[in-house]
């Protein structure tokens, strides 16, 4: 048994270990796990801000975080720590406005505002309870699509670079009344401001607006975007030389739904048919597509037993994740890469439990992020 005298000196040095070195510790710890070291005393406490780790995400898994569709319905999103199995509890009384989720920016998440018809957007940080607007932007539109394209570290430190597109939508023209769309706006965090990027075929603009989801997929410098109803059809904007395109997908009409997602920096389409398989494609070259996966057919019984089909399932992915599921009270179906053993495989994560004896049955939309305790807006 460690004497008193020996407790004593191993709390003294770690409470004077060199902040790199602690900071370098600190880097190994999951976000939950890093808030409460920082909580333990006041050098730690010191050490975490002033030293902040930029590798945790090279340590940790990315997490699922199921955002209400509406805050009013839900003061509380629900964040799965894969590392530790463990869901998280996390308020959202920080943020001021009724908004809807976009998607996930490296360690924020962009939302949309709805106490406007026009499109307002907004950043937050869950971790830090950070909130702020976008400014507006040039063109007042509603119901547009937006993409999103994370970019690396900007050049305030450990601050994401990205830039939000914003393509179709109606604008409303005084003269004219609503009219559809064609201009393409961007924002650039970095400069804090958007511009105009050119037109898009009106064709294009048409379908973002009646047809596509808002939420967009971003690989190898192009936006996707899937239609929303059958046949399914992709749509694809090259972001350097702003050149539309259009992309076939397989069992385009056979499909009961379908879903993009980026796995592994590849575009991988997440589908399933009147067989009621799920099947996994991955693009390839010459924009030829490859079945990757498919989830064992036990397990598909499994889930939807009792459900009678896929057809209000919903997916998200992202590095080494995808996620299938209905509603964050529900178990959910996930596949991930295990890299220790060099393969993906399938397996069931279990639903948040009920919140004060109450069932979780809001609706919500699932994003795939790495918490980031340090991520400066």
């Amino acid at each position: 048994m460690p004497s008193f005298k020996n407790s004593f000196t191993i709390s003294i040095m770690w409470n004077h270990l060199p902040f790199d070195l602690l900071a370098n510790i600190f880097s190994f710890l999951p976000p939950d796990s890093f808030a409460s070291a920082k909580s333990a005393c006041k050098h730690w406490h010191t050490c975490g801000k002033a030293y902040p780790s930029t590798t945790v995400r090279s340590h940790h898994q990315s997490w699922f975080v199921g955002l209400p569709t509406n805050n009013n319905h839900s003061p509380f999103c629900y964040a799965h720590n894969p590392d530790l199995n463990k869901w998280h509890i996390i308020p959202l009384d920080f943020i001021p406005d009724l908004v809807q989720p976009v998607g996930s920016i490296g360690g924020l998440i962009l939302f949309k505002l709805n106490k406007s018809t026009s499109l307002q957007l907004a950043i937050s940080n869950l971790f830090t309870r950070q909130y702020k607007h976008l400014p507006g932007l040039g063109l007042k539109r509603t119901n547009p699509a937006i993409g999103i394209v994370l970019l690396g570290k900007a050049k305030k430190p450990l601050s994401p670079y990205y830039k939000v597109y914003v393509a179709g939508g109606m604008s409303n023209v005084p003269s004219s009344g609503f009219m559809q769309e064609a201009m393409l706006e961007m924002y650039d965090s970095q400069s804090n401001t958007w511009r105009n990027v050119g037109y898009m075929p009106m064709e294009f603009a048409i379908r973002l607006t009646v047809w596509a989801p808002r939420e967009s997929v971003d690989c190898n410098g192009i936006l996707y975007w899937i239609t929303s109803a059958r046949a399914y059809v992709i749509m694809g904007f090259e972001i350097e030389t702003n050149i539309w395109h259009e992309l076939s997908i397989p069992m385009a009409e056979r499909l009961e739904w379908a879903t993009l997602v980026s796995r592994n920096g590849k575009l991988t389409l997440v589908g399933s048919g009147r067989e009621k398989d799920v099947l996994i494609w991955e693009l390839g070259e010459g924009n030829v597509w490859c079945l990757i996966g498919k989830m064992p057919s036990e397990l598909g019984r499994k889930y939807i037993e009792g459900k009678g089909s896929w057809g209000n399932i919903k997916c998200v992915g992202g590095d080494g994740f995808v996620c299938l599921y209905r509603n964050i009270g529900l178990e959910m179906v996930v596949w991930r890469e295990n890299m220790e053993k060099g393969r993906w495989e399938w397996f069931i994560v279990e639903g948040c439990c009920p919140v004060r004896g109450k069932q979780i049955n809001y609706p919500f939309k699932g994003v795939i992020l790495h918490p980031n305790a340090h991520s400066i807006m």
